[in-house]
């Protein structure tokens, strides 16, 4: 491959990159505002909208921090000292495991206010709301253990003297840890993921189950002059099934990209900015897909605008 077309491949993903990342932030801070106007506005908030609010205020962060990052590898700055090279990758990792622990949050709460009067999950139903905190907490209090690996193992480093460390940033790369360490961060790691991917895909057959039920239920009422309407416990579920696809989509892509390319072990801009491009997808999709779907933005948004144009007319 020609120079010319290395350096085109190089600015087209960058610039790729930080669209998806404009978008993201951009997306995650107006589902975010609309979260809180909805609950500093005294309306009703469903089950879920808690969480909904806590994954837009991860992503947020996630993104910021990535773009962060992506500044250190493609513009021309100053060096990072250790402290700043470890602070912006474990806050970047710890958003990661976050993102991956709330999504799976929000399905099996879903799952939970979806289910009938009759199964054992009807139990959880009134109680669920109140222990989602805990579930805040447990899930930052893990993720921010689990991934003190790279406060330890992250450094800054000028140019790469050594083969055995692995490539970050411009200014960051990472040093290789004792084998103990290592695999007790490995397995933790790999446990997480297999666990929460696991109990993600139970809750959502779980809600494809009931949802394909709903469904048959409702061809035999058909024969009323009634229209059958979904509900919005339906509509939400049917919204997040969705997002729980995207999610599993883009984290077996980020996996199949991150083992073949092998990026971080050589100082690739190119192959390490496709990677973050496909990592980060989901903060950027997510969100636009939960926008897409919320027609309670229109009904807030509204209200607010006739409010406004009462007090004006007021003051007139």
């Amino acid at each position: 491959m020609s120079t010319n077309n290395i350096l085109f491949n190089f600015i087209a993903i960058r610039n790729a990159f930080f669209s998806e990342v404009s978008i993201g932030i951009t997306g995650n801070a107006f589902l975010l505002l609309f979260h809180v106007l909805w609950f500093f506005l005294k309306h009703r908030p469903r089950p879920t909208d808690m969480t909904i609010g806590h994954l837009a205020l991860i992503h947020l962060g996630m993104l910021i921090t990535v773009g962060v990052i992506a500044t250190d590898i493609f513009e021309t700055q100053e060096l990072w000292d250790d402290i700043t090279c470890k602070a912006v990758i474990y806050l970047h990792q710890v958003m990661r495991g976050l993102s991956l622990g709330t999504t799976c949050l929000l399905s099996v709460l879903q799952a939970i206010t979806l289910s009938p009067r009759s199964s054992c999950l009807a139990k959880f139903k009134h109680t669920a709301s109140h222990h989602i905190i805990s579930g805040f907490l447990f899930l930052w209090v893990f993720n921010l253990s689990i991934s003190t690996r790279f406060l330890i193992s992250t450094i800054a480093t000028t140019n790469r003297t050594s083969n055995s460390l692995m490539f970050v940033t411009k200014s960051c790369s990472l040093s290789p840890l004792s084998y103990l360490p290592w695999y007790t961060f490995y397995v933790t790691a790999i446990f997480r993921d297999v666990s929460l991917l696991g109990l993600m895909a139970l809750s959502s057959g779980y809600m494809v189950t009931l949802l394909c039920r709903h469904k048959r239920q409702s061809q035999h009422l058909h024969i009323t002059s009634l229209s059958p309407r979904a509900s919005p416990e339906h509509r939400a579920t049917r919204t997040i099934l969705l997002l729980m696809s995207v999610f599993v989509l883009l984290y077996l892509l980020d996996c199949i990209v991150f083992s073949f390319s092998g990026m971080w072990w050589k100082i690739d801009p190119v192959h390490l900015c496709l990677q973050m491009l496909v990592g980060n997808g989901y903060a950027t999709i997510g969100p636009l897909v939960l926008i897409s779907t919320e027609k309670r933005m229109i009904q807030l948004f509204k209200s607010m605008w006739e409010k406004e144009s009462k007090c004006l007319f007021v003051q007139e």
